[in-house]
């Protein structure tokens, strides 16, 4: 406030730096009742039942009338040299906010509406709670479903999510015939609207033949990032009788929680059979779908 003394401003808005989402409308609020008072601040009405308690025994000493109690938040909106003033006749005094200290003045000070969402960050849980409300309107979330089925046939080993599993037989395809990464790559351009993964990496295109399927799931990601968007979770659903997933579930989760840049708490990977029946449980191939969910910034 001394600081200001030179330029001696009409008004002046104190405001805590640990309320970060504060409105521009309550602000507004302050203004105006600035207008015919010399101090203002926003407050909300105390809602919850209010207890006096001594703090050594834990025991409750009676409760308080919360009629006439308000939570008061900032900004705190004053006439500059009243304010000022305040605190010149006050040096000593330790007070909790610039209202008190216009109080304490004697000088009178109003309330007007706060609002919840004004909230002071103190806690952890604080933030959380102020990450949500940031959030809150400014994005949006989408989600693509992806499909694919690769033949099987005798060979030695095949590779579901970028981890080679030794056995028997081996997947077909023009590519590495990744079948989970391929159902993966279709759910994440479904998710953004970018058609399917053999619009941008054709089969009768010589360039993909025998590709590392990573390179198909990296482009995919590459657009989600053009379009501002970040990827939530994914979830596989690798569909045989053979191989066993289980014992390579984790070290698939691993490779597509690194492909993605994603915790791989984001990332699930599950198998399932089909009884034995049709071409997966005639071992004649395998199958895989995926699900992805974008967070997407709202289009203004």
């Amino acid at each position: 406030l001394e600081s200001l003394a030179k330029i001696s401003p009409e008004i002046v808005l104190i405001h805590d730096a640990a309320r970060p989402i504060v409105e521009l409308k309550l602000i507004k609020r302050v203004l105006d009742g600035l207008k015919e008072n010399p101090g203002v601040i926003p407050a909300l009405p105390v809602s919850d039942t209010l207890k006096r308690v001594d703090n050594n025994t834990s025991l409750i000493q009676g409760t308080v009338n919360r009629d006439v109690l308000w939570r008061a938040q900032t900004p705190q909106g004053f006439h500059f040299p009243a304010i000022l003033n305040a605190y010149r006749q006050l040096p000593d005094e330790l007070l909790t906010d610039d209202a008190a200290v216009m109080e304490r003045a004697g000088l009178p000070v109003v309330i007007v509406q706060g609002a919840e969402t004004n909230i002071k960050i103190t806690t952890e849980d604080n933030f959380m709670q102020a990450s949500h409300l940031l959030r809150e309107g400014s994005s949006k979330f989408k989600v693509g479903i992806g499909y694919d089925v690769h033949k099987m046939t005798l060979g030695n080993k095949m590779v579901l999510c970028g981890v080679e599993i030794p056995c028997e037989y081996t997947l077909v395809g023009h590519s590495d015939a990744d079948v989970a990464l391929h159902a993966l790559t279709d759910s994440l351009l479904g998710a953004v609207g970018c058609g399917d993964i053999g619009q941008h990496f054709p089969p009768s295109d010589p360039k993909w033949k025998g590709a590392d399927s990573k390179i198909f799931v990296t482009a995919a990601k590459t657009e989600i990032a053009m379009q501002g968007g970040v990827i939530s979770n994914v979830d596989i659903t690798i569909i045989c009788e053979y191989p066993k997933i289980g014992p390579h579930r984790e070290l698939m989760r691993e490779n597509v929680s690194n492909l993605l840049s994603i915790p791989i708490s984001s990332v699930n990977i599950k198998a399932t059979t089909t009884e034995k029946l049709g071409f997966t449980g005639r071992r004649e191939g395998i199958a895989a779908q995926a699900i992805s969910s974008i967070e997407l910034p709202t289009e203004s």
